[in-house]
C-alpha cells in the first residue's frame, strides 16, 4: 500500500474462489502458462465423499492439456460396453455405445469418485510454485480498483483478510458469492426433479456388472445404476409423489430400495445418501468487469446426460486461454466478452439434452411409459432414432471464422478430433505434440507458403504451433499417422484448418490464400494488441 493508493497491490494474476474440480483445473491450466494464480476456498478440508462421477473424451482432452492425464486415467474406469435404458420387461429401450475411444482421444466415457479426483488435481496444483491455495477462508467482499479486484475474506473465527489480483473468477457453485456480487440474473426452465442419490462400495468385489451403466425406465420407480468409480456403485432412485424428501433421504429408505438389488449391510458398504433436486438453468452473464463465473456458478443442468461437471471443465479450458493473452498484454480485455457469448450457448445445447433425457426417463405415469416404451422399441433401441433430436453442441458466436457479409461461417465452432501425428521421430496424438495451443494444420507445405511475415509474427506471439501434414510413408516434418485428419481435411475441399486452444474449430480454408486471410481474421477476432 502507498498513501496514493490505500488499496493492496496486485498479490496475483487471477484469484479463483472455490477449490473443486472446476476451480482445480482452472488453476492447473493458468499456473502452467506461467500465472500467478490465488485460491481461495471456504472449507478447511476437502469434500471427502463422492458427487460427480462421470466425464467424457473431451474432458479427458482436457485433463492431458493439463499435464495430468496418466494420473487421472489411474483413478478412473472407461466403460467397456453400452449404456442402455430398459423398461420394466426388461427390453432395450435405447442402447448407447460407450465402449473405446472417442474423437478426443479418450474413451467415450470414464467414471471416477470425485475425492479422488479432487486429490489428483489438488497433488497436481501443489507441485506449481505459481499458485497459492488458502482453505477456511470465505470471500465476503469484491471491490473493483481500476486495474484490480480486492476481495475480502473471512476466517472461521471471525477475522476478515485482504488480497488482490487482477481477474477473479467465481467456481464457489449454485449458490456462488462471486455471481451474487456480479447481480448476473438466471434463466430458469422450471425443470425439477428429486432424486436420492445412494453411494456404495460393494464388498463382492467380483461380481461383474454388464452393463456397467443402465438405466430402468420403471414408471414405479425410475431408476439409474452406474459406476461410482474404480470399486464403487451409484444408485439414483426418483422421488415418487406420494413421497417426501426427509422420509426418503434416511439411511432407512436407501438400504429398503437398495435391497431389490441385492444389495444389503452384509455385502455392501453405504458411503453416502443425499436428495438432490435437478435443475436447468443458467446465468446470463458470466463477466462483469474484471469478475467472471464458471461452472456451477454459471449453469445447472440434470444429470441425464453426464455434463455438469464436464459443462464446468469446458468453462475453464475456454477460459484459460483467452485470460492467457488478456494477462500478457497479447488481447484487449474484450476478448473476456466473447466467454460469455460462446460458452452460454454451448452449454443451452447441454441442458436441454439433459431435460430431453430427463423427460424421458422421468415418466411416473403408466400410459405415458407404455406409448414412450412402444415407440422407442419400434425404433430398434437405436438412439439416432429413439431419443428426441437436439441441435448440435457448437460455441455461440466470438473467437470464430466468418464470411465476407460479417455472418459467422456456418460450419465452425464445433470440436475438433485428436488424432495420433507423427513428428521427429515420435508418434503420439496431436495435442501431446503441440502442447495444446492453437494449431493451424495445413495439407502438406505449399499452404505455409502463403502466410507473410506479420502472419508469421502474430501466430508466434499467440503461441500457434504450424502443422504442415503428409500423408503415411510420404515423409515430411508432421505426418498423419492414423491417415485421418487429411481425408476429412480433403473430403470437404480445405487445405488448412485453424484449432483453437480448446479444440474447437476456428475456421479452415480452402486455398493458400485463404489461409492468408484466415490468420489476419484470426488476429482480428481475438482482438490482437500487437504486444
Amino acid at each position: 500500500m502507498n498513501a496514493e493508493d490505500p488499496q493492496p497491490r496486485p498479490t496475483a494474476d487471477v484469484a479463483i474462489v472455490g477449490f473443486g474440480p472446476v476451480g482445480q483445473l482452472l488453476s492447473l491450466l493458468l499456473a502452467r502458462a506461467g500465472h500467478d494464480v490465488l485460491v481461495l476456498e471456504r472449507w478447511e478440508r476437502p469434500y471427502a465423499l463422492p458427487r460427480a462421477v462421470h466425464f467424457d473424451d473431451e474432458i479427458g482432452r482436457i485433463f492431458q492439456a493439463a499435464g495430468v492425464g496418466d494420473r487421472v486415467r489411474a483413478v478412473t474406469e472407461p466403460v467397456p460396453d453400452h449404456y442402455e435404458w430398459r423398461n420394466r420387461a426388461g427390453d432395450a429401450l435405447v442402447r448407447i455405445d460407450w465402449s473405446g475411444n472417442g474423437p478426443s482421444g479418450w474413451p467415450t466415457a470414464n467414471f471416477f469418485s470425485q475425492p479422488e479426483l479432487e486429490g489428483v488435481l489438488a497433488a497436481a496444483v501443489a507441485e506449481l510454485p505459481g499458485v497459492d491455495v488458502r482453505r477456511g477462508l470465505e470471500v465476503t467482499g469484491l471491490d473493483e480498483h481500476g486495474d484490480r479486484v480486492v476481495l475480502t475474506a473471512r476466517t472461521k473465527d471471525g477475522a476478515e483478510r485482504s488480497f488482490a489480483a487482477r481477474y477473479v473468477v467465481g467456481a464457489d457453485g449454485a449458490n456462488s458469492f462471486v455471481r451474487e456480487r456480479m447481480g448476473s440474473a438466471l434463466t430458469d426452465l422450471g425443470f425439477y426433479y428429486d432424486w436420492l442419490i445412494v453411494d456404495t462400495v460393494p464388498r463382492d468385489t467380483d461380481t461383474v456388472w454388464s452393463p456397467m451403466n443402465w438405466q430402468l425406465c420403471d414408471p414405479r420407480r425410475p431408476t439409474t445404476i452406474v459406476s461410482g468409480g474404480p470399486g464403487r456403485r451409484r444408485w439414483e432412485f426418483m422421488r415418487l409423489p406420494d413421497e417426501t424428501v426427509a422420509d426418503l433421504n434416511t439411511p432407512e429408505s436407501a438400504w429398503r430400495l437398495l435391497a431389490p438389488w441385492g444389495r444389503t449391510p452384509e455385502n455392501t458398504v453405504l458411503e453416502r445418501h443425499a436428495v438432490y433436486t435437478f435443475q436447468a438453468r443458467w446465468a446470463d452473464r458470466w463477466r462483469a468487469g474484471r469478475l467472471l463465473l464458471a461452472g456451477d456458478a454459471a449453469h445447472l443442468m440434470p444429470p441425464f446426460a453426464g455434463q455438469g461437471m464436464c459443462s464446468g471443465l469446458r468453462d475453464t479450458r475456454n477460459l484459460a486461454w483467452k485470460l492467457d493473452l488478456v494477462l500478457t498484454g497479447t488481447a484487449a480485455p474484450d476478448l473476456l466478452d466473447t466467454y460469455t457469448s460462446e460458452r452460454v450457448e454451448h452449454v443451452q445445447h447441454a441442458i436441454g439434452m439433459s431435460m430431453a433425457l430427463g423427460r424421458v426417463i422421468c415418466v411416473s405415469d403408466e400410459d405415458a411409459a407404455a406409448e414412450r416404451d412402444a415407440r422407442m422399441i419400434a425404433a430398434g433401441a437405436d438412439p439416432a432414432r429413439a431419443l428426441p433430436p437436439t441441435p448440435p453442441p457448437v460455441l455461440g458466436d466470438g473467437v470464430l471464422q466468418h464470411d465476407a457479409d460479417g455472418t459467422r461461417h456456418p460450419n465452425v465452432g464445433h470440436l475438433t478430433p485428436q488424432y495420433r501425428v507423427g513428428h521427429a521421430g515420435r508418434t503420439a496424438l496431436l495435442d501431446e505434440l503441440t502442447g495444446g495451443g492453437f494449431v493451424v494444420l495445413t495439407d502438406g507445405d505449399a499452404p505455409c507458403a502463403a502466410l507473410d511475415a506479420a502472419d508469421r509474427a502474430f501466430l508466434r506471439a499467440i503461441g500457434a504451433t504450424l502443422v504442415p501434414l503428409s500423408p503415411p510413408g510420404e515423409g515430411g516434418a508432421y505426418t498423419d499417422a492414423d491417415d485421418a485428419y487429411l481425408p476429412h481435411m480433403r473430403d470437404h475441399g480445405h487445405v488448412a484448418a485453424v484449432i483453437r486452444p480448446d479444440f474447437y474449430l476456428f475456421g479452415a480454408a480452402t486455398t493458400p490464400a485463404d489461409l492468408h486471410d484466415l490468420v489476419g481474421q484470426l488476429r482480428e477476432r481475438v482482438r490482437f494488441t500487437g504486444a
